[in-house]
């Protein structure tokens, strides 16, 4: 019997034809254009509005139908849905219950995990250590890291765009075994990669493309050599402070403000749904702790994807924003992966699945719209993740020429 996947691993970008985590991969790892250096960005397009429908009565009407439709699908316990565009109308939702055992309503002000969503902002922090000089995204991660397999040819560049060609932690059984049979211990960064540095590397620096939370691991490593300062610390005074995001934090341990949806998973020893909500997120760590809210996500999805801060500063700068926006292709057409983010169909940001709850922040930069779901599930629904089913759905609705339809990422060979 094939043993669960362990979910924060999914959340990126791969062939259309390697749909489940837990089905074989066909062909191994991603192929993509190795990329030692950033090749030119392309220009964002002029915004227009016309790329995204009006939000009217109609329209909002045909996104609860599709809504609550996935959401039967997929058995979703509760679901918030917010889509913001200029001019052309808000839509803010939530549909069924935060905790199925005391009935309680979902609404939009619950705080909670956003799993892989973690890396933007990881990744920000690191940009940010580039434009001050203190790190570049060429030094090699054995300049920073001792120990690293091929340390000595892995760019911190080649790390942020998934294309390293080092083991992913979360895919070992030996983690998967120790993270379920107690998920209320703590992991140190040190023992995620002793879990990835026991397998041979799986392919040149730069040769192909594979989603690896491993890369994040030692992201955030080098945030805190460079910074001086533990990475929760730095995301906090220098992301999460200046964007203005009050109901986001980089949890040290398993705290989770209130009030959370709890949330619900089958990533479990016995392959049984169980109740997530206070597992210990430190697994996760830079590649996927978080926890943020629907409408400091709103804040960030415009943030991310264009480095501008809501007060019209800059988060970066912008040479280093093209360098994260440029987005080598992958087998899916018209989606590609960044620095720590990708573009699908036009839509910039990231997804996020740990277990218990799963969550997409999106922008379109054609239409300055932001598109943001979050849940309190991770139990896959015909080898598809909710949030992709849920942003598929609302996409076909509000911008038909721009369909956010993600696949799930397989485990490589």
């Amino acid at each position: 019997m094939t043993r669960p996947s362990v979910r924060l691993r999914r959340g990126t970008l791969v062939a259309a034809a390697l749909a489940a985590l837990v089905a074989p991969a066909v062909g191994g790892a991603v192929t993509a254009e190795p990329s030692s250096a950033a090749p030119a960005a392309q220009p964002s397009p002029t915004p227009t509005g016309g790329d995204v429908r009006a939000l009217t009565a109609d329209v909002q009407e045909q996104i609860d139908q599709a809504v609550q439709r996935v959401q039967k699908e997929t058995g979703t316990p509760g679901v918030s849905v917010g889509i913001w565009t200029p001019d052309r109308g808000e839509y803010v939702k939530s549909f069924g219950v935060a905790d199925k055992d005391t009935g309680q309503k979902m609404t939009p002000d619950l705080y909670m995990r956003i799993g892989s969503e973690t890396k933007t902002f990881t990744v920000t922090a690191l940009l940010q250590l580039v434009d001050q000089g203190r790190v570049g995204l060429d030094d090699t991660i054995g300049e920073y890291i001792a120990g690293v397999p091929n340390g000595d040819k892995i760019t911190l560049r080649q790390l942020a765009g998934m294309r390293s060609g080092l083991y992913n932690y979360s895919e070992d059984p030996d983690f998967f075994k120790a993270l379920t049979s107690d998920p209320r211990r703590p992991f140190t960064p040190q023992q995620l990669l002793d879990y990835s540095f026991k397998h041979p590397v799986l392919f040149p620096p730069g040769e192909k493309f594979y989603y690896c939370n491993t890369n994040l691991i030692l992201l955030g490593l080098v945030v805190e050599k460079a910074s001086g300062r533990p990475l929760a610390e730095y995301i906090q005074q220098r992301v999460l402070d200046p964007v203005g995001l009050k109901h986001s934090l980089f949890p040290t341990g398993s705290e989770f403000p209130s009030p959370h949806a709890q949330g619900y998973t089958n990533q479990t020893a016995t392959g049984k749904v169980e109740n997530s909500t206070d597992w210990d997120p430190s697994w996760g760590w830079a590649a996927g702790a978080m926890i943020s809210d629907l409408d400091d996500l709103r804040v960030w999805a415009r943030t991310v994807a264009t480095g501008e801060l809501p007060d019209g500063g800059r988060l970066i700068s912008p040479a280093l924003q093209k360098q994260r926006l440029t987005t080598p292709p992958t087998p899916i057409p018209g989606a590609g992966y960044g620095l720590g983010i990708f573009d699908v169909q036009g839509w910039i940001g990231h997804n996020g699945s740990l277990p218990g709850y799963e969550s997409l922040t999106i922008y379109l930069p054609s239409a300055r719209t932001t598109l943001v779901v979050v849940l309190n599930t991770d139990i896959g629904h015909d080898n598809e993740e909710p949030s992709t089913l849920f942003g598929d759905a609302i996409t076909k609705i509000i911008s038909p020429e721009h369909v956010y339809n993600l696949p799930a990422q397989p485990a490589a060979q």
